[in-house]
């Protein structure tokens, strides 16, 4: 594998960073995880708005337009021969000195890291075997408070936590808030039916604004479902229909299990995904 580090395509054990680098040393830094299919990264536009986003809210001024980081990710793909992959796109503030406090000039470090997928589209095959098995979890994030909920930085400990809180053949853990209200995954977003309506926390609480939560909402709405944002207690989901989760390397999984609820069917979340593979092919494939 060849991955792209400030600049310059390089083999995978040569690809590194100084150990002194603000993103290492203390998670200063904005990221972006995406999919490509057939060589495009999908909703590249939204993905760029996020981590501009994130840099922004971290005052990371990294100098590169939007056409030169699309570039970089680009080549990175051809380099590696990969058409449907993982791609990973960090910004760092870059290598500085050992203080907490930043330098008002940054030279930042910017990576691109990718690697294989299964195609997508109507003809693809999705990167999960199962439904997922979810457990909430006790750890809580209380990310607005020092972290921007918005922003996609290199601080994932609570996510890391929360993964170690649960138990160890459950997939994902849903984080909820301290007054007992659903917030989202690990590493995901949580959507749920009742009553043929569909529901998904809402973005006044600590969500990540999923690319693919979004994604999926548009094209349900685009089907005549009515989506519902709001505070939503476990209870709530665990006397749903159905559930399922969305992220970018998931696209849509449906959940077979929350805690001690289980469920049979996904009916609506299976029509979503075939929506979401049926958006994947026109515009890639």
């Amino acid at each position: 594998m060849r991955y792209h580090v400030n600049g310059a395509l390089v083999d995978a054990a040569d690809a590194t960073v100084s150990v002194r680098d603000r993103g290492f040393q203390y998670g200063d830094a904005a990221f972006e995880t995406m999919r490509a299919y057939g060589g495009q990264t999908f909703a590249w536009t939204a993905h760029y708005r996020r981590l501009q986003a994130t840099c922004d809210s971290l005052g990371i001024d990294h100098g590169l337009s939007e056409a030169a980081l699309r570039g970089r990710v680009h080549e990175t793909l051809a380099a590696n021969d990969l058409a449907d992959a993982y791609v990973r796109l960090s910004i760092t503030r870059g290598v500085q000195d050992g203080r907490l406090t930043p330098r008002d000039t940054t030279d930042p470090t910017v990576v691109v890291v990718v690697d294989a997928l299964p195609r997508g589209g109507v003809d693809g095959d999705p990167v999960w075997s199962m439904p997922a098995t979810v457990e909430t979890t006790t750890v809580t994030q209380h990310r607005d408070t020092t972290i921007p909920s918005t922003a996609k930085t290199h601080n994932y400990l609570p996510g890391v936590l929360a993964r170690r809180d649960i138990a160890a053949d459950a997939d994902e853990a849903l984080f909820v808030t301290p007054d007992g209200h659903l917030t989202e995954g690990a590493a995901s977003n949580l959507f749920f039916v009742a009553d043929g309506t569909l529901y998904t926390p809402s973005g006044d609480l600590d969500v990540l604004p999923g690319i693919t939560r979004w994604a999926v909402a548009e094209l349900a709405a685009e089907h005549g479902l009515t989506v519902h944002t709001g505070a939503y207690t476990p209870s709530r989901l665990y006397d749903a229909d159905e559930a399922f989760l969305t992220n970018t390397t998931w696209e849509v999984r449906p959940i077979a299990r929350v805690d001690d609820a289980t469920y049979d069917t996904c009916r609506i979340g299976a029509a979503l995904a075939s929506a979401y593979n049926a958006e994947i092919e026109r515009r890639h494939y």
